[in-house]
């Protein structure tokens, strides 16, 4: 797998990818709720909704708006198993593991914290 800053560079010249990004509303509940929740809420997510092997609704089931991790997971290519294999070759029909997922988290919160600071 790629550096966290590689990756985000090379999804930052994708023009969808790119086009993600969190307004006001999004950066004030992750000032309310505090970084580690919302990392908490990254762990949740990734762990029900991405890692099984066949996950529901897979290449629907993360909201484009609602949440800072899912606008995160959309701006990252974090969103589905299809988006997984292309940006980061983590095999689809399989379940990720703790590694995977951890690294997955990394990813996005480094992209929020980015994203704060801007």
């Amino acid at each position: 797998m790629l550096e966290t800053n590689e990756i985000l560079e090379k999804l930052s010249k994708s023009k969808f990818r790119n086009s993600f990004y969190l307004k006001d509303k999004e950066k004030n509940y992750i000032k309310e709720k505090g970084m580690e929740t919302i990392e908490r809420h990254a762990q949740d997510f990734i762990s029900k909704r991405l890692a099984p092997a066949h996950p529901l609704n897979d290449g629907k089931q993360t909201p484009m708006k609602g949440h800072p991790v899912f606008i995160a997971q959309h701006a990252t290519a974090t969103c589905c198993r299809g988006c997984l294999y292309k940006w980061y070759h983590i095999s689809k029909n399989k379940e990720l593991t703790k590694q995977e997922q951890e690294y997955i988290v990394n990813v996005i919160m480094t992209w929020i914290k980015k994203e704060l600071t801007q």
